[in-house]
């Protein structure tokens, strides 16, 4: 084996997706994942730091993304237009992963530690926004609730984007939006 092979991040992702859909999250191995990608143990701590950071890969680019995307917003924005801004930088992209999405959504879904931390995600997800509109001098309570609302809103909006072959993700996300305003 050499030492040096191309894509071995995405070569190690693919191998650990299809070992934890055959055999499950837990009685797969990061050897099995190494050995299946044709890479060694050591290789795959080089790219994650445990089993669950290749399906939670990415997780801070995409708080980043939601972060600056409230800063970058237009001056004399509100509460919610702010919020959607964030959650719009998310949408965006997380679009053209939806195939990888679909295969990574049933492992999460069958694993309670999978999804404890996907909860621990959206609530990193949550305080980023909550904060990020606090620095464009959104009041704690309302930035509180508003972000406590989109980040739930696009946990939802996503789960049903990934079982439908319709909408994309942006327009699940404001027909949800919309039903929400609708009923309150």
């Amino acid at each position: 084996m050499s030492r040096w092979q191309p894509d071995s991040r995405r070569r190690l992702q693919e191998a650990a997706v299809e070992l934890y859909a055959e055999h499950g999250f837990s009685e797969t191995t990061v050897a099995a994942v190494a050995e299946r990608a044709g890479l060694t143990e050591r290789t795959f701590f080089r790219y994650f730091a445990d089993k669950r950071e290749v399906l939670f890969g990415g997780e801070d680019a995409l708080r980043a993304a939601l972060v600056d995307a409230v800063a970058e917003a237009p001056r004399g924005a509100g509460p919610a237009e702010l919020a959607d801004a964030g959650v719009g930088a998310v949408v965006r992209a997380l679009e053209p992963r939806r195939a990888e999405l679909r295969r990574r959504e049933p492992i999460v879904a069958r694993h309670p530690e999978l999804r404890e931390r996907e909860l621990t995600k959206l609530a990193s997800w949550t305080a980023a926004l909550r904060e990020a509109l606090e620095a464009r001098a959104v009041p704690p309570r309302t930035a509180a609730v508003v972000a406590s609302a989109r980040v739930a809103l696009l946990a939802v909006s996503a789960r049903r984007w990934l079982a439908d072959d319709g909408e994309d993700l942006a327009a699940t996300v404001a027909a949800d939006l919309a039903a929400l305003r609708a009923s309150t």
